[in-house]
């Protein structure tokens, strides 16, 4: 019965903790959007990335899972021209929309983007800190059976994720860091942004509207 009624929370949930396994993934984004730039099918460049072991992983089975994630990823900004600039565009360009695309693709992080990073830009609130990532965890495992039921260790490793998206995006400077930094969206993503009606993302990237 528990596992019936587990099944259908995780159904009902929009929530997944599948980025603990998968994390920001920057290096393997940009490989596989040049594959993709090439002109390659899905399967000819998760094929590419598997033979060649382009990510460098230990097995050939998770090249292929994180393969397929960096896809998926690509698929959800449903932009080429995004596409393209992390593919082409300089890294700091490239990692902005890299943390779009995984805002896209999982309902955590555009929620902890939103409400927590983007809220704290509009409120002019730089303090930031492990206490706003445990909060919003502890709120949403009180709004959501499915993400109650996780254990303590996948609670701990997602904290762990968003504390480095926001490392590698330079939103915070480290681990212990206190504040946040004001970070500049970059025109080429703020204009998909809008042109998408996306316009709740932009907070995420301190660009008020």
């Amino acid at each position: 019965m528990y596992k019936k009624s587990n099944k259908l929370q995780k159904q009902l949930s929009p929530y997944s903790a599948a980025m603990t396994r998968e994390q920001f993934l920057f290096y393997e984004m940009r490989t596989t959007s040049r594959l993709v730039e090439e002109g390659l099918s899905e399967e000819q460049v998760i094929d590419r990335i598997t033979e060649e072991n382009l990510f460098q992983y230990p097995t050939e089975k998770s090249v292929r899972r994180m393969a397929q994630a960096c896809l998926r990823r690509l698929n959800a900004l449903n932009d080429e021209e995004l596409v393209r600039a992390i593919a082409k565009q300089p890294s700091d360009v490239s990692k902005q929309i890299c943390l779009y695309a995984m805002m896209k693709q999982y309902r955590l992080v555009w929620d902890f983007m939103i409400t927590v990073v983007g809220e704290k830009y509009e409120n002019n609130d730089m303090t930031f800190g492990r206490m706003d990532i445990n909060v919003f965890m502890m709120r949403l495992q009180e709004q959501d059976d499915w993400v109650a039921s996780w254990s303590e260790s996948t609670i701990t490793k997602v904290k762990q994720v968003f504390s480095k998206i926001l490392i590698e995006n330079e939103y915070i400077d480290n681990m212990k860091s206190g504040h946040l930094n004001q970070v500049l969206i970059h025109p080429i993503l703020e204009n998909a942004i809008r042109n998408s009606g996306d316009i709740k993302a932009l907070a995420a990237f301190n660009c008020l509207m």
